[in-house]
C-alpha cells in the first residue's frame, strides 16, 4: 500500500471503520498517464487515500483496456477533515519494467471486496 513493490497482491490491511469515500477526479496527462485526484473524510493516514487512488488507477485501467498500472506517485495531505490525494500512474496493456505495478484487475477485486470504491 505504500512504496512497496506492488505486483498485485492482497492488502494486508482492512479499510478504515467509517470512511466517507468523496469521489475521484481523473485527468488525462497524455495516452498513458494519468492522474487521479480523491477525497475521503476517516482516513486513519496517508496509506488509506493512496489505496482509493489505487482502486480508481484500476478501474480506469480496466476501462481503457488495459491490464496494468504502475504506481508513480501519490501526494497527500489534509485539510480539516478532508483528506486529499494525488496520485500518478502510467497504464499500459503489459507489465511493466520496474516497481509499483499494479495487476488492474487484481486490484479491483481487492478493492470491490473490502468496499473500497473505484472509478
Amino acid at each position: 500500500m505504500g512504496c512497496a513493490e506492488e505486483t498485485g497482491a492482497r492488502a494486508a490491511l482492512s479499510p478504515p471503520q467509517n470512511a466517507e469515500y468523496l469521489g475521484v477526479q481523473t485527468l488525462l496527462l497524455d495516452n498513458n498517464t494519468v492522474s487521479f485526484v480523491v477525497r475521503m473524510r476517516g482516513a486513519r493516514d496517508r496509506a488509506d487515500v493512496v489505496t482509493y487512488a489505487r482502486c480508481a488507477a484500476a478501474q480506469y485501467t480496466l476501462i481503457r483496456g488495459y491490464g496494468f498500472a504502475q504506481h508513480v506517485r501519490t501526494n497527500v495531505r489534509r485539510s480539516g477533515d478532508v483528506w486529499v490525494g494525488d496520485g500518478g500512474f502510467v497504464i499500459s496493456p503489459d507489465i511493466p519494467a520496474g516497481m509499483r505495478n499494479l495487476d488492474a484487475e487484481v486490484i479491483v477485486d481487492d478493492c470491490r471486496e473490502q468496499g473500497i470504491p473505484t472509478v
